[in-house]
């Protein structure tokens, strides 16, 4: 009797949350016949407070992952507005990555994904916060509700945040930038447009340049995504209000989209943007609690993905080298360009230099064409032409100015 209930307490593969990354992972380990149980602490449907966008390299995951994303609003590209510079542009078409994104609000995209986890063969239990057990320094698997389920890998995926994470060390580096955001849904009749829209020049109620963004994601259901994002590099963070900074775009914008009330109280999250510690014996981080997250534009879902997908596949190939392997790999494909976006940050913290870089990021139209690549996530270790260029120079210069741009960072 002993033998079954240990028996049924093994798992090949264990998933510590489920959002996009954790449910990309599930998928993956399931579809290859692998025994997954992946436990989610909300309930099924729950709600995750975010921008609602997809990247067109989002979509290129989803597809890898045969993801019928038809229900999704279709978006083909971005408007960018920088003062009273406006550029509209559509996303390229690549090798790599399809010439569309999507808005997809997060409490159907994430039960989308969850959904076909289960349909796929994974183990999902909701209401169930897992934390690591670990042995000797191992994680031999998770513990919850006073259950124990054992696996040789344990995958971690639930945020940044919370006390899996700081239990295996992979906690955002104090040291390294991070973001705030806040966003609400408000009715618009310009629902179904086919572009995002972002504001670079935001200004807080003292007039102090913002380090960040304002967007407009038509969500093709009758409402907008609005919302407001800032970087902690900037003079003043501690005391910025963000639902000031909010009502204060909604303001900017309410005319030309003809916009309505907040259909509910706008709800604010945090973005980690760097991690101490991505993998260890036994397991690995993947998505937001590996720090995977665009300093430039808060977008995490296609890492997240991506990332998710990658530590199963690694596992696969090899269970006891997999953690490692995975972080060699994934290091490889993200590092560069997250660590010049986090140093980048440090830059544009400075208003006297953020001013100038906006009218740069969006004057010419090649500038334009890097910047969208930017706010895209279209840009990686292997990315070809102008835009990976420019991202490598920038890479190797802002590694000698990293030391004074922290040492004159402007203060919280």
């Amino acid at each position: 009797m002993l033998a079954g209930r240990l028996k049924a307490m093994q798992r090949d593969i264990l998933i510590i949350g489920g959002g996009p990354a954790g449910s990309a992972a599930a998928i993956t380990a399931a579809r290859a016949g692998l025994s997954v149980t992946l436990f989610e602490k909300g309930p099924h449907g729950r709600d995750k407070v975010c921008g609602d966008g997809l990247t067109p390299r989002a979509i290129a995951a989803l597809n890898e992952l045969r993801i019928n994303h038809s229900v999704a609003h279709r978006i083909d590209g971005l408007r960018m507005i920088a003062g009273k510079k406006e550029r509209e542009l559509s996303w390229p078409t690549t090798d790599r990555f399809p010439n569309h994104g999507a808005v997809w609000p997060r409490q159907r995209f994430d039960t989308h994904l969850i959904d076909v986890a289960i349909a796929s063969g994974a183990d999902v239990r909701f209401n169930s916060e897992a934390l690591p057990l670990l042995e000797d320094g191992r994680v031999i698997g998770v513990t919850v509700g006073g259950e124990n389920f054992y696996a040789p890998m344990t995958v971690l995926a639930a945020g940044a945040q919370g006390q899996a994470a700081k239990m295996l060390g992979a906690e955002r580096d104090p040291n390294e930038p991070f973001g705030l955001a806040i966003r609400a849904y408000a009715p618009t009749p310009r629902h179904a447009e086919r572009h995002l829209e972002a504001c670079l020049s935001l200004r807080d109620e003292h007039g102090t340049a913002v380090p960040g963004y304002g967007w407009m994601f038509p969500a093709g259901d009758g409402t907008v995504n609005i919302g407001v994002g800032a970087l902690s590099t900037m003079k003043g963070f501690k005391k910025l209000n963000l639902n000031t900074l909010l009502d204060q775009y909604a303001a900017l914008v309410r005319e030309s989209w003809t916009l309505g009330d907040y259909v509910e109280k706008p709800r604010a999250w945090r973005l980690p943007m760097s991690c101490t510690r991505r993998h260890g014996p036994g397991w690995v981080a993947v998505g937001d609690a590996a720090g995977f997250v665009n300093p430039m534009n808060g977008e995490g879902i296609d890492y997240g993905l991506e990332s998710g997908m990658l530590a199963v596949e690694k596992f696969i190939e090899d269970p006891m080298s997999a953690p490692v392997v995975y972080d060699r790999e994934v290091g490889e494909r993200f590092d560069a360009f997250l660590r010049t976006g986090r140093r980048f940050s440090f830059l544009i913290g400075h208003p006297w230099l953020l001013r100038p870089g906006l009218r740069i990021a969006v004057g010419t139209q090649s500038a334009a064409d890097i910047t969208l690549a930017v706010m895209g996530n279209l840009i990686d270790s292997s990315t070809p032409g102008a835009a990976g260029r420019v991202m490598r120079l920038a890479d190797t210069a802002l590694k000698v100015a990293d030391p004074v741009l922290r040492r004159t960072r402007a203060a919280a």
